[in-house]
């Protein structure tokens, strides 16, 4: 046989092989999912389609939850269910809490990045990191702590933003806030004074990088059939993603090690004002469950909290002041009736109390509508762990996963009225004071026994930058022609980034 034939039955072999394969994966994909069933959620294709429209994921699932509120999408192993329904959502996160868990599906994927981190886990392991997170946010210690430094940062924020207006250079301000937020979540969670803001950190911002890369790396496996295929042979993708979590890894097991020392010789102070600080005491009772690994995973999810919740956010909030003007100026001035103007930046910065920050009531309602449309987390839920009926009528089987669409939620009609798509911080103010909304509505902060602890440790860190940028900057879009939109990833990025000019408000 000549090298040709041979050739030609390889490739012969290898084409039957795939279609074998191929054939064997729809068959498990669409046996046993009750698919004319019409006691079970409507199917809209299986999750390998979704690579279809990746780049636009949440729209995708927003056009078709206006017509379908909940709808499944198949796995080989079950039905993701989709919904957009509230009395769904207060179901799996609340009513029926215990019979909803993360599921294996999703540690799986999430594990190589967040470990044993609050996001993932269930069960002893949720509930410990939950005791002890709910303890640390609720002391005035943290409290008082974390203000000064997002006062602190949000100084040199407007020093740095400062220079290049003068410059009259446009910058992207979501890269800005990303390094302002790290560096105030560094110093908070760990004591450590990262200057990634004023880019001596080339460090920090490798740090920064990697985790951003990571976070849209794990999401893909959402929709990559081949993956754990690719991390065993490291190719492709996740090779890509093993060399970042190493460079995470090296950054944060370093800094826990230098911490270590560091209290080593500061046993005589008993107020320990960052998180690292109190966790690596608490640490000290329990050494064999709070290793450094441990430590290493809880920290990446108070990061991830910490940073993407409050610089994205401020960048979706500072994208829509640039296309509503007016808004903008409105807030511009409740920040010029509500803070006393110091003789500088610092002394502005320290006339921003608790107070003044409760006063601040459009303000407010503006950045809980820019999360209301750019919520952080764009999708999220939970994995059946029994066969369960949803409070819409639907069948769920044990393994499905029922998920949340946050971005969707905040553009259905039948959820926020014909005006759902505006940006209107009217809505939320009645009489002039904020009105907040059932968290199963707004669901931006998750909702139930697992609602974000940091809700109000992300407001005071947003609304502190905010007053800062708007009381000494006008912003409006470096190009108002450039179609702005998100990075498909566990958090709402601003794919490319948000570049703005800011125009100074001196003598106003």
């Amino acid at each position: 046989m000549d090298i040709i034939s041979i050739t030609l039955t390889m490739i012969a072999s290898s084409l039957i092989f795939l279609f074998l394969a191929i054939s064997l994966l729809m068959l498990r994909i669409f046996t046993g999912k009750s698919i004319k069933n019409s006691n079970y959620p409507p199917v809209n294709g299986t999750v390998f389609n979704q690579l279809l429209y990746f780049n636009r994921l949440y729209d995708y699932q927003t056009e078709t939850a206006k017509n379908l509120p909940t709808f499944r999408q198949l796995t080989p192993q079950s039905s993701e269910i989709y919904t957009t329904d509230v009395r769904n959502i207060e179901h799996i996160l609340k009513t029926n809490f215990d019979k909803y868990s993360k599921g294996e599906h999703n540690q799986d994927i999430m594990r190589d990045l967040f470990g044993q981190g609050i996001f993932v886990v269930d069960g002893d392991r949720w509930r410990q990191q939950r005791k002890l997170a709910s303890f640390e946010f609720s002391t005035r210690v943290l409290r008082d702590f974390s203000c000064s430094v997002f006062r602190r940062n949000a100084a040199k924020l407007v020093a740095a933003v400062s220079e290049l207006s003068d410059a009259g250079l446009p910058f992207d301000m979501q890269d800005i806030l990303m390094r302002c937020t790290l560096d105030s979540i560094f110093k908070v969670g760990f004591g450590v004074e990262l200057e990634c803001l004023e880019g001596s950190s080339t460090e920090g911002s490798r740090f920064m990088k990697a985790f951003d890369d990571s976070n849209a790396l794990v999401y893909w496996r959402y929709v990559d059939p081949l993956w754990k295929l690719k991390r065993f042979l490291n190719i492709g993708s996740e090779a890509l993603l093993k060399k970042n979590i190493k460079i995470i890894d090296d950054f944060v097991h370093g800094l826990i090690r230098t911490k270590r020392k560091l209290l080593a010789v500061q046993r005589e102070c008993n107020e320990k004002e960052d998180i690292l600080s109190r966790f690596l005491v608490e640490s000290t009772r329990n050494p064999e469950k709070m290793d450094d690994q441990y430590l290493r995973d809880i920290i990446l999810s108070f990061m991830i909290a910490g940073k993407d919740t409050s610089a994205n956010t401020v960048s979706w909030f500072i994208y829509m002041l640039c296309k509503n003007p007016l808004i903008q100026e409105k807030i511009a001035q409740e920040v010029r009736d509500s803070v006393d103007d110091g003789a500088n930046v610092d002394e502005f910065m320290a006339n921003i109390t608790d107070a003044t920050l409760d006063r601040m009531h459009y303000l407010h309602a503006a950045l809980t509508e820019t999360l209301r449309l750019y919520p952080a987390a764009p999708l999220d839920g939970r994995c059946s762990d029994m066969d369960d009926i949803l409070p819409d009528g639907y069948r769920v089987k044990k393994g499905d996963g029922v998920y949340y669409l946050a971005y969707a939620m905040g553009r259905m009609p039948y959820i926020w009225g014909g005006d759902a798509e505006e940006f209107r911080p009217e809505r939320w103010l009645k009489n002039g004071i904020f009105q907040p909304e059932s968290p199963f509505k707004f669901i931006a902060f998750h909702a139930g026994p697992r609602i974000c602890l940091g809700k109000e440790f992300a407001y005071r860190q947003m609304k502190i930058v905010s007053i800062a940028l708007l009381r000494f900057f006008r912003f409006k879009l470096a190009d108002e022609t450039k179609n702005v939109t998100y990075r498909t990833m566990f958090t709402l990025h601003i794919h490319g980034g948000l570049h703005v000019c800011a125009i100074s408000r001196a003598g106003s």
